[in-house]
């Protein structure tokens, strides 16, 4: 971590205890404890609702109210099917990559505690060479060392039992961060370290800021949806991950030109109010802090989406984080980028005045 750095000891502590924690979408709740607990000294008062978004408020009691934005859910499997013979098929919860699967270790999470398990694949030479035998939703198994089903189910694995990978932090080459789950924790880390600044800086602002880490993202933004009809914010601005278009097998003219190192992504979309997002640039440009740009054609895939089209339309905007490998268990992120993320949203949040709108026609 160099001098300069904006990220401290207790920073990347929490970091790497945070990552490491298991929140697969619909069971979020552990990571929300230690996310929560890391924002308490920051915040006035947290609100939580009934499918576990979390939201650390400044300012409770002010009319205007501003949300920061992330999400804290990772990609995970079901159980699906125990066979006679004791292995497991599953069913995905949210995007995850069959094609990955193959020989990777897995903890099934039961009211018993973890039971590992490995996702099992036949020797190359033993595959049928006539045949596309390659991983597929319908061949991928579970093995936890059982024989039978009954013996399975005594472990306390059963039909709907969630089922994560055990891969944990590390820093690749002093300053690349790699981990399962990036997408989206890191939006949530560096929301929390935004109050941080703010509360060390002794920042004192005239609106009520949202600190929010939404839930169920990766199946449809389903916790942003509901969680902004809560709040029920003037503006918004999400932070999400993007692609780094630079690595192998992801098309340019296809997915834009963004790579991990060249900054923040600022985003052109329906959904990204015009002018909340030029102020955006223009607080990056005015404080020499490096961005890219990329265009959604439609939605942007994020819980953007959810905010700008909730409560008869809120000024929102997104802030990406470029990242290679997403979805899989090495999703990789620049030091660098995740550091001009966090000073980005913190400048802008400086810009903001109660009651500014960004409306077109003020």
């Amino acid at each position: 971590m160099s001098k300069n750095s904006i990220l401290n000891k207790k920073s990347l502590t929490f970091l790497e205890k945070y990552l490491n924690n298991a929140a697969p979408t619909g069971y979020e709740s552990g990571g929300q404890k230690i996310w929560m607990d890391y924002l308490k000294p920051y915040v006035d008062e947290f609100i939580t609702d009934t499918y576990g978004s979390a939201v650390g408020v400044i300012n409770p009691d002010a009319k205007f109210k501003v949300v920061i934005e992330g999400h804290a859910d990772e990609i995970s499997w079901y159980v699906n099917y125990i066979t006679d013979n004791g292995l497991i098929h599953v069913i995905r919860n949210g995007g995850s990559d069959h094609m990955i699967a193959a020989s990777k270790r897995v903890n099934i999470h039961t009211k018993n505690g973890i039971v590992d398990g490995v996702f099992g694949w036949p020797a190359i030479h033993t595959r049928d060479k006539s045949k596309e035998e390659h991983p597929k939703i319908e061949n991928i198994t579970i093995d936890v060392g059982c024989e039978t089903k009954e013996e399975v189910e005594k472990l306390g694995v059963h039909v709907g039992c969630v089922i994560t990978y055990p891969d944990e932090f590390f820093i690749l080459n002093k300053d690349k961060f790699v981990c399962r789950a990036l997408d989206n924790r890191m939006g949530g880390f560096m929301i929390a370290e935004v109050a941080r600044l703010l509360k060390e800086n002794k920042k004192k602002l005239d609106f009520g800021l949202y600190f929010t880490n939404s839930v169920q993202e990766e199946i449809g933004l389903r916790g942003a949806e509901m969680i902004t009809q809560t709040i029920k914010p003037n503006v918004a601005i999400v932070t999400d991950v993007t692609h780094d278009t630079s690595t192998p097998m992801i098309s340019k003219e296809k997915e834009g030109d963004t790579k991990i190192g060249a900054g923040p992504v600022i985003c052109y979309a329906p959904a990204v109010q015009n002018n909340l997002r030029e102020m955006i640039i223009n607080t990056a440009e005015n404080n020499k802090i490096p961005f890219q740009r990329a265009a959604a054609s439609r939605a942007t895939g994020t819980d953007t989406d959810a905010f700008a089209y909730s409560n008869g339309g809120v000024a929102s905007t997104l802030i990406s984080l470029p990242l290679r490998y997403m979805h899989t268990t090495v999703e990789m992120v620049h030091q660098d980028d995740v550091e001009n993320v966090i000073k980005l949203i913190y400048e802008s949040l400086l810009q903001i005045k109660a009651g500014d709108t960004f409306s077109y026609f003020d």
